[in-house]
């Protein structure tokens, strides 16, 4: 249950009328301290290219959305092209040794039959046939190779997500593993750094308010790293809804560090004249008297509606509401 700094009272005034008090008592709240955070991509994955060549096609550029097996562009080798063409006219070589072959085989096998040919010649001819079709097997291997060597030349998305950059560009000449656009995938959170003096302060759970256009927003401390920094605890937040048109785009960020004690008044007491703060409160005889008074922020939240009273009031004294 919350603790209420304020308790509510009602007295009488010296002149009769009723009015509202409020008696002042320490409460603490949250203190807060302000970073920059940064949008960032879980991940950061690379579309590679896994031939080397000529880029014929690029067809996504930055800020793009892609989803994973997606194609982004096509490199060319033109020698695999003329490397499947030389097997080709070698297995369509092969084809006709290979019925030569069995041509001879069989005319061997008839000339057994007759005599005129040894077995040992037959054998021969049985091996010779056996050669050619496995030089056709091995041919045709190769051939398998390099049309899968023709078909990697389409570079695919590795990872649904957006297209942070793309360093290479169409007509390019790139080598095998060669990024051709990076992918921040995974989803996107916020990631701060604070002073590692308040880093025994942080805990993950923590409730984070984010400034985004002007209004506020919140996020959830998911996870603080052991490592510190440059003197810097690193901190990630999850924020529903983030604004991920911009990747490393800065955001503000207010942190909870710890608690403090202090003196709340409602806004509605706040009397501000010539540009001095008052507010009325009741004397030991108690009259309402003005008295001079030294604001700090307003407050929102679970203390909505109150402002901080950095000087002019003590614990205990009465506050008259309006």
């Amino acid at each position: 249950m919350k603790t209420r700094s304020l308790i509510l009272a009602v007295l009488l005034l010296a002149n009769g009328a009723e009015a509202e008090t409020l008696s002042i008592s320490p409460t603490e709240i949250t203190e807060w301290k302000a970073v920059q955070a940064r949008v960032e991509s879980r991940d950061i994955v690379p579309a590679r290219a896994r031939i080397g060549g000529v880029i014929e096609e690029l067809m996504i550029s930055e800020g793009d959305l892609v989803t994973a097996g997606q194609t982004l562009g096509l490199v060319i080798d033109d020698k695999i092209a003329f490397q499947i063409d030389a097997l080709d006219a070698q297995l369509a070589a092969l084809e006709v040794q290979l019925e030569t072959a069995q041509a001879e085989f069989a005319r061997g096998e008839t000339l057994l039959n007759q005599g005129v040919v040894t077995r040992q010649r037959l054998a021969q001819l049985s091996t010779d046939v056996e050669v050619t079709r496995n030089q056709i097997v091995s041919t045709q291997a190769q051939r398998a190779v390099l049309t899968q060597q023709q078909s990697e030349g389409t570079i695919v998305a590795p990872a649904d997500g957006r297209v942070l950059t793309v360093p290479a560009s169409r007509g390019a000449v790139i080598m095998p593993g060669e990024p051709v656009a990076t992918i921040g995938s995974g989803g996107f959170y916020l990631r701060l750094a604070v002073p590692e003096r308040f880093a025994g302060q942080l805990q993950t759970g923590s409730s984070i308010r984010i400034a985004t256009a002007g209004a506020e927003a919140g996020g959830r401390l998911a996870k603080i790293y052991p490592q510190i920094e440059n003197g810097r605890v690193i901190a990630d937040v999850e924020v529903d809804k983030l604004d991920t048109a911009f990747v490393n785009a800065r955001i503000l960020v207010d942190v909870p560090i710890g608690t403090r004690q202090a003196l709340l008044a409602p806004q509605s007491a706040l009397i501000s004249r010539h540009g001095v703060d008052f507010i009325r409160v009741e004397n030991r005889d108690g009259v309402a008297v003005e008295r001079t008074v030294i604001l700090g922020a307003n407050l929102t939240g679970e203390h909505e509606g109150m402002t901080e009273v950095i000087s002019g009031l003590s614990a205990g004294d009465m506050v008259v509401l309006p």
